[in-house]
């Protein structure tokens, strides 16, 4: 099998070769790709780019059917699924790998205030470790052939504003229910609430929970500005996006085939990252538009002391994650 910078390296020749049409092929091979996001929401357009560059590269070779909007069930359902074989690839959030493989490599992406902006998190998606953590989940039954930002992290209230850090103080806020999500919310200082996904509109609009920390794109697609019209700018961390495909069907592929998987998952980060920069910052003025009041957090270098351990603490739970940090830490 060809290694990354083999195919870093032939890239051009590779999808020239890859996408000749004398190439022999037999009836395309049919893939289910499941994810949980809604048609506007990066995790869609992670999905169809990466289908397009596919189709690029080995045209008519491997036909992709991608089931949107929870069709075939939950982020981590999904997960669990292409795992288990039931279908062949995932869009799923990269916090739910580290929850159900127990591989934790992944949580690098989401260490606090660790990666600056979009362009900073693409380098790292492209570059040698982000290669690693996608490497790391093959014991744990699938490849990971993308990663991506399907939104930065914000904060939005549905009972008060929040614009001081000691405004966060005992708010019931949403959390997937992860240790490193736990972590930081107790140290900003609110109260964390573990919740599937699913159920922060209707906790929202009952005031079973008093706020959820959300990115701009979920904001829409979910229209959770019906309910949470007090939306904190704070960019704590990306929200990580993972497509993964089975490993038994990846490993069954013609080498051929396998490199193209590998390399449409490649091709499709750069312009999924250019749709989320540009969602976060266009989606602001249409939550404005909906009335929904938007903050800066007046103390945000408050905010990044509280949470800055948790990077040492989590660096010293695997070695892919130290090596991330520093990566990022250095400037890659």
């Amino acid at each position: 099998m060809l290694t990354r910078r083999q195919v870093l390296a032939s890239t051009s020749a590779i999808a020239a070769t890859l996408a000749m049409p004398n190439i022999a092929r037999a009836a395309p091979i049919h893939m289910r790709y499941a994810h949980a996001a809604n048609e506007i929401h990066p995790g869609h357009i992670a999905a169809l780019e990466f289908k397009k560059a596919l189709e690029t590269l080995v045209p008519g070779a491997i036909e992709i059917t991608i089931f949107p909007n929870r069709q075939l069930g939950e982020d981590k359902q999904n997960l669990e699924s292409t795992i288990a074989g039931v279908i062949d690839l995932c869009g799923c959030s990269g916090v739910q790998i580290p929850l159900v493989t127990g591989r934790q490599a992944l949580d690098a992406y989401q260490l606090p205030f660790l990666i600056r902006d979009y362009d900073h998190f693409t380098e790292l998606a492209m570059s040698d470790v982000g290669q690693k953590l996608l490497d790391d989940l093959e014991p744990a039954g699938i490849v990971g052939l993308q990663t991506t930002d399907i939104g930065k992290r914000h904060f939005v209230s549905a009972t008060k504003v929040v614009k001081t850090l000691p405004d966060f103080a005992g708010l019931k806020t949403r959390i997937l229910p992860v240790p490193l999500h736990k972590a930081i919310w107790e140290a900003v200082g609110t109260s964390p609430v573990g919740l599937p996904y699913g159920e922060v509109y209707g906790a929202l609009e009952t005031k079973v929970i008093d706020a959820v920390e959300i990115n701009v794109s979920s904001m829409l697609s979910e229209n959770l500005w019906e309910v949470g019209k007090n939306f904190t700018l704070t960019g704590h961390y990306p929200w990580h996006n993972v497509t993964a495909i089975n490993k038994m069907v990846f490993d069954g592929l013609p080498e051929e085939l396998q490199t193209a998987l590998r390399e449409a998952g490649r091709q499709s980060i750069k312009p999924t990252m250019e749709y989320t920069a540009n969602q976060d910052a266009t989606g602001r003025d249409e939550l404005r538009a909906k009335g929904v009041s938007i903050y800066e957090l007046e103390n945000i270098d408050e905010m990044k002391t509280k949470v800055a351990p948790i990077v040492e603490t989590w660096s010293a739970k695997d070695p892919l994650i130290a090596e991330f940090v520093k990566a990022a830490q250095s400037g890659v």
